[in-house]
């Protein structure tokens, strides 16, 4: 995760989270579920920032059935929290049982909550955690202070910035 971390005007920290670093973390994660679970029936992502996590933890895990669960909770880009809302349920999962129910980050804990009420005996997952969410998530890889907002390669695009000399003379 860059080390960057920028003030705006409404006091919110950003941390920016690169492709490559992502991979690292999902292959991280990935070593420590099979050290500590070993193989798992099925994955079951939280759409849509578990979708690509689930795709690297599953090519590592060796995991082909990768299911997916999307829920609704937060409404615009400010992230305004709401009660969560089932759009697409994880049928192939039941109960949970021998699934690893995974996620990009777990925040304020509500949609992990929600997802773990659904499959209880599943294990939870995710990159990163902030302390609210914390005791909703069985395995992370980062803490993430509660006041930051994280920009993860699919929210940012690459944009050019000119050289630093430009406009200068020799």
């Amino acid at each position: 995760m860059s080390a960057q971390q920028d003030n705006v005007s409404s006091n919110v920290n950003y941390a920016t989270v690169t492709w490559d670093q992502l991979h690292r973390d999902a292959r991280m994660l990935a070593g420590e579920l099979m050290r500590k679970h070993g193989a798992f029936r099925g994955i079951v992502a939280i759409t849509r920032g578990g979708l690509i996590p689930a795709a690297i933890l599953g090519r590592e895990m060796g995991c082909r059935l990768i299911e997916s669960i999307s829920v609704v909770s937060y409404e615009g880009e400010e992230g305004t929290q709401q009660a969560p809302k089932v759009l697409k349920a994880a049928e192939a999962a039941g109960d949970g049982e021998g699934f690893l129910i995974v996620d990009d980050l777990v925040d304020s804990g509500v949609t992990a909550r929600y997802v773990r009420e659904m499959l209880p005996k599943a294990v939870f997952a995710c990159l990163y955690a902030k302390p609210d969410g914390k005791p909703y998530t069985d395995h992370f890889v980062a803490d993430i202070p509660q006041d930051t907002w994280v920009l993860f390669p699919w929210d940012t695009a690459p944009l050019f910035v000119p050289p630093m000399n430009r406009g200068t003379r020799e």
